[in-house]
């Protein structure tokens, strides 16, 4: 319905009669491109994506190495922890204080807030790769400690050359997250509309010049905004289709 209704015009939409275009109106996607102002929302959502994508495999990767190769003073309670921070949600009761330590490390007026923010919300990441690293074998890590490989040594040269269905299926997580997300980027661009998103740029074209509703034009830029993802997808396919592999071997 996206695809066929970004061809369409705008009364053709409204009207509902005709499910395939009466003529199919291919300008729609250069005037949402350009009045969306595509190249620059797409390549800030691009930053976002990418950076908040490596820093959640970073952090999860070694807190998930950690976790599963040493024992430590409060283990299980940092487990809960990033368990919890799955299973309580409690919306945008969060943003505001969110923002106010943005705020303290002068970081609310650029996008690396809103990245340093995604990066923290990783514990489905956290715990998928949990699942592999349970799946690699110790004696390696035995092995490599006898030829001398150090604790990050190993975790560099021996763990995440097998990681990388894991790491696949969990950036591909990562991206689609950091690529969908409205509310971060709203709340931190809205005095710097060059900083915005194209999820928020979208929104530039829901009213036209006469006030009414551009859904033709909305449709043309939700599917450009698809295309990233997809292509994304395509690369990560292998890797998303051995994502139970590493939580039933063992």
């Amino acid at each position: 319905m996206t695809l066929l209704g970004s061809f369409k015009t705008n009364m053709e939409l409204a009207s509902g009669a005709t499910i395939l275009p009466k003529h199919w109106m291919f300008t729609n996607y250069g005037e949402a491109w350009e009045k969306a102002k595509f190249s620059a929302y797409t390549w800030n959502s691009l930053f976002v994506s990418g950076a908040s994508t490596v820093g959640t495999l970073l952090v999860a990767s070694l807190a998930g190495y950690v976790v599963d190769r040493r024992e430590f003073a409060g283990k299980r309670l940092f487990i809960l922890m990033q368990a919890s921070t799955m299973f309580i949600s409690i919306g945008a009761v969060v943003l505001r204080p969110q923002f106010e330590l943005m705020v303290k490390l002068h970081l609310n007026t650029s996008l690396w807030g809103v990245i340093l923010i995604l990066v923290s919300a990783h514990a489905s990441t956290f715990f998928i790769l949990l699942g592999f690293f349970k799946a690699i074998p110790r004696e390696l890590d035995e092995a490599a400690n006898l030829d001398g490989c150090s604790f990050l040594g190993i975790y560099g040269k021996i763990i995440l050359p097998l990681l990388k269905p894991g790491l696949g299926v969990t950036a591909l997580f990562a991206f689609r997250t950091g690529w969908n997300e409205y509310i971060l980027p709203l709340v931190f661009t809205m005095n710097n509309p060059k900083l915005q998103t194209l999820t928020v740029g979208l929104t530039n074209l829901r009213y036209g010049n006469s006030a009414a509703m551009q859904t033709h034009l909305m449709l043309a830029g939700a599917c450009l905004s698809m295309l990233p993802i997809l292509i994304v997808y395509v690369f990560a396919n292998k890797s998303f289709m051995q994502v139970t592999a590493g939580s039933v071997k063992g």
